[in-house]
């Protein structure tokens, strides 16, 4: 099939296609704009130290305490999502109103490439609610550390302020209404050439010469009054040939 064919088959059905592109759009938009609750991100960083500890900087920096400190902060990673750690936090904040089962699905703990900086960051559908919460877990985390490691070396290195304006970090309608679209549109084009490979009606001369194997010798174009009207500029009504009215009818 050529690519003129497959053009003729997408301007075939292209109301369809624009019906599903723009029905699927609407669908998406509207969801987005008016039924998926927003969610705030805040975030408190940590600051993970030398063993020596963390009240004091060291006079000089080695790239292997370094290195070690950075493979100690997967750990640590880990340890705050548990439910010992939360459990801590609910009981210690009971204002947050969180079951620590809740505090741990909303928050998540990042690292940056390479550093000594843990990020801690919760998601609610209120930023002063996410920002007290990301504090609290970090405020928590900093004081179990010395029971659970023997070491004391991780400090709060910036809190979250809850009186801080931010704007929802989710959902991105644009974003979804653009996806919608690109789905919608592979979709809407799928399906028109579904439609063409189940039509098995004969539309042109092609598929005469396909189907039976033999040329098309002569073709009928449908003629209209308005035709001879567009091509003429007049509009004489056809008249009938004098001595056939019993054979011949026409149709106005």
């Amino acid at each position: 099939m050529e690519l003129k064919q497959y053009w003729n088959i997408i301007k075939r059905r292209l109301a369809l296609i624009a019906l599903i592109i723009t029905v699927s759009c609407l669908a998406v938009g509207i969801y987005s704009y008016y039924f998926i609750q927003p969610q705030y991100s805040a975030s408190a960083k940590l600051i993970v130290n030398d063993y020596k500890g963390s009240s004091s900087l060291l006079p000089s920096i080695d790239v292997g305490s370094i290195n070690s400190t950075i493979g100690l902060i997967k750990t640590y990673k880990e340890i705050i999502k548990t439910p010992r750690i939360m459990k801590k936090v609910v009981e210690e904040y009971p204002e947050l109103n969180m079951s620590y089962g809740e505090l741990i699905g909303k928050v998540s703990v990042s690292s940056v490439n390479e550093t000594q900086v843990m990020s801690v960051s919760v998601k609610d559908d209120s930023y002063e609610k996410a920002a007290k919460a990301a504090n609290a877990v970090a405020v928590v985390f900093q004081k179990t550390v010395p029971g659970l490691m023997k070491v004391d070396n991780v400090s709060v290195l910036d809190f979250s302020d809850p009186k801080e304006l931010r704007g929802p970090v989710a959902p991105n309608p644009k974003l979804n209404i653009a996806v919608a679209f690109m789905l919608a549109l592979m979709f809407g084009v799928g399906f028109a050439f579904l439609l063409d490979y189940l039509d098995d009606t004969i539309k042109s001369e092609e598929d005469i010469h396909t189907l039976l194997g033999v040329p098309v010798l002569t073709s009928i174009p449908r003629f209209k009054e308005s035709d001879s009207i567009e091509r003429g500029g007049s509009r004489a009504p056809l008249k009938k040939t004098a001595g056939r009215e019993s054979h011949v009818t026409l149709d106005a």
